[in-house]
């Protein structure tokens, strides 16, 4: 083995990675090289042995330890007694033996002392705060929503946490215990024509669009699509005008949410200022790393400068993030009022845009010059890059995880659960070279315990159920790891198949895991018994070739009837199979067959609940191509259900008790 992979292995990027068929490939010199130095280990021929003895040599005490309760925890100290003042402010007395502190009986962050040496030793229970724990009577359905879907009269062309609300008491008449809602991540003010969900400026902070307000405009709110580059502009025009006449209380609330949130908050808002005062007057500089050399970390001189010299647009930013906090505390607070015992499930997407605030503001925990994807498989033979940035392992560690619990904290504050998109980035990532093609990229290994621990000390502090999209290539023994810690997997109807392509019956389904009929990423079920998202495929030539065109329409057909007959045999429909054209019976019997699984959780997306044809969003497609995360509901967000056929449909997944 070279040097070069020698460091790679020990710095936890894999030099070879394995194929859809099994195939063994090696990761090129040059890509290991870019992914070395974006953790801050230089890889050149003459910087190796260094950067090598920095990894595999005896690890310091980083600023942040987790364990487990009740559990021994290595450290890499002396021997020799140790004291914590726990979280509560009790002393603790024990020592380091063979190296391995003694456990420490209180879940939460203490702060330990080993002769000299300090560490924040963060102390998980043995698994997250859990679906049982939550709703201990019954086996619980959730609704999930694409917030910007919905409609309230005054909305000004965007769902916002008013329609969430409005839509909050419905459903939890018809017995739901929550609503999973689409992510809430903090996009660009000063750039409205990005707002992909998955594609945030920062998960630190919340989408302020998205805030409870009146915005009148009837030709906006009229549309079939949210038209977001005027929509937007016009719902931050009412907010600056809002702010511009706020009231001496409001000033007063801001203080306090500004000394309370902090750092995090102030570096936000200050991003958000830059932004607009740079890329508003050149659109060449709307990555912060176009901009002017003094500007491009958050705690420089010219930054503090440029915050004092435009304190007011500061503070307006960090006032629109006090009003969407507030808006989402409602809309939770009212789905718990409404008789949902667990209330919101927020969405975490996997990275943030490399050009947005969090990346800005966190650069020793970001992984600077890398984006995410996946390698080739069957669904992209040519893989796939995402275009996010996520965190350094390394910088993680060094910097007590303080990014990702922040960011654990942000998502959990008003909900009563979170979905952790691509849960296995907890383990690993396909990270890509910039300017490299997803071919090109290797996977890089995360902390998984540390992880997993701090996942679970927060959800149980937050009292936070946490689920985890599993889908697609998982690393060996993930899902594994996933059961232990009580984090559902995923269970989507399209894809419970076995190798021959037969579709698995639900009693067979992991209990450790959340049924659903589908996601946003994929056909509604009336759509995919329809055949709309191959009309869609058709439609921009995304088969490549006629033959692929008439196979995919041939399987579909087979799936029809092989999925009908799953249905009569799971006691859900009867009969023969229903034409194309005919989906209600089809999406009536699939909310019974994924109900009927032995999973601890059912989630029906809404486009499915009200029997809709197309989906949210269309994977490998340009918002001009596909209307990607632009199409609304029609009728208000208080009578979408009140269709006596979609009420039954949802009242079908109660029942269940446990």
């Amino acid at each position: 083995m070279t040097a070069l992979r020698e460091l790679a292995e020990a710095a936890g990027v894999s030099p070879r990675w394995k194929d859809f068929a099994g195939q063994w490939h090696d990761v090129g010199d040059d890509s290991l090289r870019y992914v070395l130095e974006a953790l801050g280990l230089p890889a050149r021929d003459q910087d190796l042995a260094a950067s090598l003895a920095a990894t595999v040599g005896r690890r310091t005490l980083l600023p942040l330890t987790t364990t487990r309760i009740g559990e021994q925890t290595p450290l890499p100290v002396m021997d020799g007694p140790a004291e914590a003042v726990l979280e509560d402010g009790t002393a603790w007395h024990g020592s380091v033996e063979d190296g391995m502190l003694s456990p420490v009986h209180q879940i939460g962050y203490h702060r330990l002392k080993v002769g000299e040496r300090e560490t924040i030793l963060a102390v998980a229970p043995r698994s997250c705060f859990s679906v049982r724990d939550a709703v201990p009577d019954r086996r619980p359905w959730a609704l999930a929503v694409q917030l910007y879907s919905l409609r309230r009269t005054h909305d000004g062309g965007i769902g916002d946490f008013g329609g969430l609300s409005d839509l909050a008491g419905p459903t939890a008449a018809l017995g739901a215990s929550a609503m999973a809602i689409s992510p809430v991540h903090a996009q660009f003010s000063a750039d409205p024509d990005r707002f992909s969900p998955y594609s945030p400026s920062s998960r630190l902070a919340l989408n302020v669009l998205h805030s409870t307000m009146d915005v009148p405009d009837a030709a906006l709110e009229a549309g079939e699509f949210v038209n977001w580059p005027t929509a937007s502009r016009r719902r931050l025009a009412a907010l600056r005008a809002r702010f511009d006449r706020a009231t001496p209380a409001e000033h007063h609330a801001l203080e306090t949410f500004r000394a309370l949130h902090g750092d995090t908050l102030e570096k936000h808002a200050r991003f958000e200022a830059l932004h607009a005062h740079f890329f508003g007057t050149n659109s060449g500089q709307w990555h912060w790393r176009t901009w002017p050399e003094a500007f491009r970390r958050p705690e420089s001189p010219a930054v503090q400068a440029f915050a004092t010299e435009h304190a007011h647009e500061v503070a307006l930013h960090a006032y629109m993030q006090m009003l969407a906090d507030q808006s989402l505390a409602a809309a939770h607070r009212t789905a718990r009022d409404a008789g949902m015992p667990m209330g919101l499930i927020a969405d975490l997407a996997v990275g943030a845009d490399s050009g947005g605030s969090q990346c800005w503001g966190r650069q020793s925990e970001t992984l600077l010059g890398l984006t995410v994807g996946a390698p080739p498989d069957l669904l992209s033979y040519h893989g796939q890059n995402w275009g996010l940035a996520a965190f350094s392992p390394r910088g993680l560690a060094q910097n007590g995880f303080g990014a990702f619990l922040e960011m654990l904290r942000t998502a959990m504050r008003h909900a009563g659960g979170v979905r952790i998109d691509h849960a296995m980035g907890l383990a690993r990532l396909w990270v890509v070279p910039d300017g490299a093609s997803a071919r090109d990229g290797a996977y890089l290994h995360f902390p998984l315990e540390d992880m997993l621990r701090l996942v679970a000390l927060e959800s149980h502090r937050m009292r936070a159920v946490v689920l985890g999209e599993d889908l697609g290539t998982v690393p060996e023994g993930f899902t594994e790891k996933l059961v232990e810690s009580h984090i559902l997997g995923m269970r989507v109807l399209w894809f419970a198949r076995d190798t021959a392509q037969n579709f698995i019956p639900p009693q067979y389904w992991s209990a450790n895991a959340a049924a659903m009929t589908g996601t946003h990423d994929l056909p509604t079920v009336a759509g995919w018994w329809a055949g709309r998202d191959l009309e869609w495929r058709h439609k921009l030539d995304l088969f490549g070739t006629v033959e692929n065109d008439h196979r995919e329409n041939a399987a579909r057909h087979t799936d029809r009837s092989m999925l009908w007959q799953q249905f009569c045999e799971r006691g859900v429909a009867s009969g023969t199979p229903p034409p194309p054209t005919a989906t209600d019976a089809v999406v009536d019997a699939a909310a019974r067959y994924v109900a009927s699984s032995p999973c601890s959780l059912v989630i029906m997306p809404l486009e499915d609940a009200l029997g809709v044809l197309d989906q949210p969003n269309l994977p490998g497609t340009l918002d001009q191509q596909h209307p990607n995360w632009q199409r609304r509901h029609p009728g208000p967000s208080a009578a979408l259900l009140d269709d006596p056929a979609v009420a039954a449909r949802l009242q079908s997944l109660n029942g269940t008790t446990v």
